[in-house]
Order: C-alpha cells, then sequence, then structure tokens
C-alpha cells in the first residue's frame, strides 16, 4: 500500500514539475508580447504626434494630403510588421509551452 502511495507521490510532484515549466515559459512569452505591445503604442503615439506637427506646418493642399498619406502608409506598414511578430510570439509560446507537457507524455507511453 505505501509502494502505490509513493508512486502516486512521485507522479504528482512529476505532473506538477510539468505544469510549473510550462507555465513559467508561456508566463516569459506574454511578458514579451506585452513589451512589443506597448512598445508598438508608445511609438504609433510618437509617430501620429510627428505627423500632425508635419500637417500644421503645411501650406497647400496637396501637401498636406502627402503627408497624411506618407503616415498612413509608415503606419500601416509598422501595425502588420508588429502584428506578425505577435503573431510568431503567440505560435513560439505555444510550441515551448507544450514541450514539457510532451516530454511527460512520452514517459506515459514508454
Amino acid at each position: 500500500m505505501f509502494e502505490n502511495f509513493e508512486s502516486l507521490q512521485k507522479i504528482s510532484k512529476e505532473n506538477t514539475d510539468v505544469a510549473m515549466k510550462s507555465f513559467g515559459v508561456a508566463s516569459k512569452g506574454f511578458q514579451a508580447i506585452a513589451t512589443e505591445v506597448a512598445d508598438f503604442q508608445k511609438k504609433s503615439f510618437e509617430d501620429g504626434t510627428a505627423a500632425l506637427e508635419k500637417l500644421f506646418g503645411v501650406k497647400t493642399l496637396d501637401k498636406a494630403l502627402e503627408v497624411q498619406t506618407d503616415f498612413y502608409k509608415t503606419a500601416y506598414e509598422g501595425f502588420v510588421s508588429k502584428a506578425t511578430k505577435i503573431g510568431e510570439l503567440y505560435a513560439d509560446i505555444a510550441k515551448e509551452s507544450y514541450k514539457p507537457i510532451e516530454g511527460a507524455f512520452a514517459k506515459v507511453a514508454k
């Protein structure tokens, strides 16, 4: 009876360790994503402010349209780039947080 209890304790500890490793990886990944989002928001605000300042300084409608078009193009490209990077980070989180679980399943399958 004590052997079964000890093996149950061992399995429980191993499962807890696997869960904690997986959680640790996911936590670090989400911190990286939060940092990326905060950096993007800061840069977007700065770029928008700079574009608005340029817009206030123009004298013609053609120049105003050019400034606005350049800003929208740059903002869109920046958004697509950052969205792609964040998508890659989410994929990395999924892969890396699954690795400890995959190792536990491999032990069980043996």
